[in-house]
């Protein structure tokens, strides 16, 4: 039974499943959650029904980062567990064995930033904020960053992660943060179409060609 996070798929688009996070008002991840995701992600990897994912945080915003009042209450050693559990559910959505997309509205911050990036593709509404925020609150990213290396290049990542500054979608598109950028209210349409390019192609070869990336 899971509380923050679940699986959802329709008759009407068959092949596609929704990982939704669910925690109002702005989803901010807790290491419950995180742990949910990390389940979420192992049982969408295991189902034959499906054969691409979205990862949505609804239609207002998929998350604002790590629950700062939660983290600041653990001692150092829980901190680094904390830490642990929030790679390991970044690792789980990036290692499901299928295309997957983000679809991104509101807010993306932090550690939901760090999410996000481990989707195979981003589509984002045109009014959307982007940030690695975690210096703000006196924090460090806690999923690492070599993912967002990898999207933006290393000088811009440390722009990021050293000031903690918002980046609208515009600038999120123009360095590559984000994949695709469309009208606030077609995030979710125009992440299912992108998913439905693949529900018919063979899901061994579409693993397969996923793994490669990862040699």
């Amino acid at each position: 039974m899971t509380e923050f996070v679940s699986v959802h798929t329709s008759d009407d688009r068959p092949g596609i499943a929704t990982l939704l996070l669910s925690r109002p008002p702005t989803n901010t991840l807790t290491r419950q959650m995180y742990r949910e995701i990390v389940n979420a992600a192992a049982d969408l990897g295991g189902r034959d029904d499906v054969r691409a994912v979205v990862v949505f945080g609804g239609h207002e915003i998929f998350s604002a980062g790590d629950d700062v009042p939660e983290r600041r209450t653990l001692t150092p050693d829980e901190d680094d567990i904390a830490k642990r559990v929030c790679r390991a559910a970044v690792d789980a959505v990036a290692a499901i064995p299928k295309p997957t997309v983000a679809a991104l509205t509101g807010y993306v911050l932090g550690g939901g930033l760090t999410l996000a990036l481990a989707a195979d593709w981003r589509v984002s509404g045109d009014n959307v904020k982007f940030g690695a925020t975690e210096i703000l609150a006196g924090l460090t990213p806690a999923g690492g960053t070599s993912r967002l290396v990898g999207a933006v290049g290393i000088g811009k990542a440390k722009d990021m992660v050293f000031s903690g500054r918002f980046l609208d979608a515009r600038e999120a598109l123009a360095l590559r943060l984000i994949d695709e950028m469309v009208a606030p209210d077609h995030v979710y349409d125009a992440a299912l179409a992108w998913a439905q390019r693949f529900v018919d192609y063979p899901p061994r070869a579409l693993a397969a060609a996923k793994a490669a990336f990862d040699v």
